[in-house]
């Protein structure tokens, strides 16, 4: 559909070497604007143990979403071994952050899971799947915004953060029912609509699978955070619990914005307005950002063994 509408010069590729130009230009305004220097120091004296933590934490993330993708496909009726969710899962991590679009991945997961219920099915479980996982950050951020508003001494929100946030927030609240409302509409939408809310009931919340898709959606957000947060510590930047819990989110969100390359960039930019914000200094948001998303490449390189066709691929087209 898209091509429809762009000339015939906008391939993948120039997308992509769009995004990467843009990230790199965002870089290196970060760079020139906020003490490179201080934050390039902050990254040579990095402590490696708690990188390694970092590591650690990313990794029991991708294992976690592992397994919520395999209990969400079990409940569109398609069977996944613990072992082929492992590996396609670090599979369409690699995708994701080499080939152009950053959804390749998660495309091809539908695409080889398709064998045992269709396309649809298996697409739908890769969306379902992520949706859990976004949900999860949605209730972490939801529920430290109203803690730390109600109790005063931890946080201090800017004045003109608090209603965009709060807006998006309640956009959040509303998307929900809004799908339950259309898919009760007549007409082809409509059905659409309830195909896609029936479908999305008993993938995320019939009774037999609704807690532990919140538990491991939960359990995968934190490890997020715990992540960026080890990051930070590592850069001598450390965030306390109140603000990581506020602020790592909205940083980890700004990855989801798709005009540079894995949220290169706009990631750093969010973390250098949201560090002083919690007592810290732009430079060490920009150095705890750059840690997380160099740590977070090396989390993805089990999925290179497979890319490379070294290893066992598990479900085959």
């Amino acid at each position: 559909m898209m091509g429809r509408w762009l000339p015939n010069w906008v391939t993948p590729g120039v997308i992509r070497a769009a995004q990467f130009a843009l990230a790199a230009l965002l870089l290196a305004l970060l760079w020139r604007t906020l003490d490179g220097q201080e934050a390039a120091r902050s990254l040579a004296s990095a402590e490696p143990a708690w990188l390694a933590a970092a590591l650690g934490a990313l990794t029991l993330q991708t294992g976690l979403s592992a397994l919520r993708w395999r209990m969400t496909a079990a409940q569109l009726g398609i069977g996944l071994s613990r072992g082929e969710a492992l590996r396609e899962y670090y599979l369409g991590q690699a995708l994701n952050l080499s080939l152009p679009g950053g959804m390749i991945g998660d495309a091809g997961r539908a695409l080889r899971a398709r064998g045992q219920a269709g396309l649809m099915a298996s697409g739908q479980a890769v969306v379902f799947e992520r949706l859990a996982g976004q949900g999860g950050l949605y209730l972490v951020t939801a529920g430290a915004f109203v803690l730390t508003l109600a109790v005063p001494g931890g946080v201090e929100w800017p004045r003109w953060l608090i209603p965009p946030l709060a807006l998006f927030l309640l956009a959040g609240l509303a998307l929900p029912v809004c799908l339950y409302g259309l898919a009760r509409a007549p007409g082809r939408l409509g059905a659409a609509a309830a195909t896609f809310w029936r479908d999305m009931h008993r993938a995320l919340l019939a009774r037999e699978v609704l807690l532990r898709q919140i538990g491991l959606s939960l359990a995968t957000t934190l490890c997020n955070l715990a992540a960026f947060a080890f990051c930070a510590m590592a850069v001598g930047h450390g965030l306390p619990l109140a603000a990581v819990l506020a602020f790592v989110p909205l940083i980890l969100m700004a990855m989801l914005i798709p005009l540079t390359v894995s949220g290169w960039g706009l990631r750093e930019g969010a973390a250098a307005a949201l560090f002083p914000l919690a007592g810290g200094v732009a430079s060490g948001g920009l150095a705890a950002s750059v840690a997380f998303g160099l740590v977070m490449i090396v989390a993805t390189l089990p999925g290179l063994y497979f890319v490379l066709g070294r290893g066992p691929r598990g479900l085959r087209p």
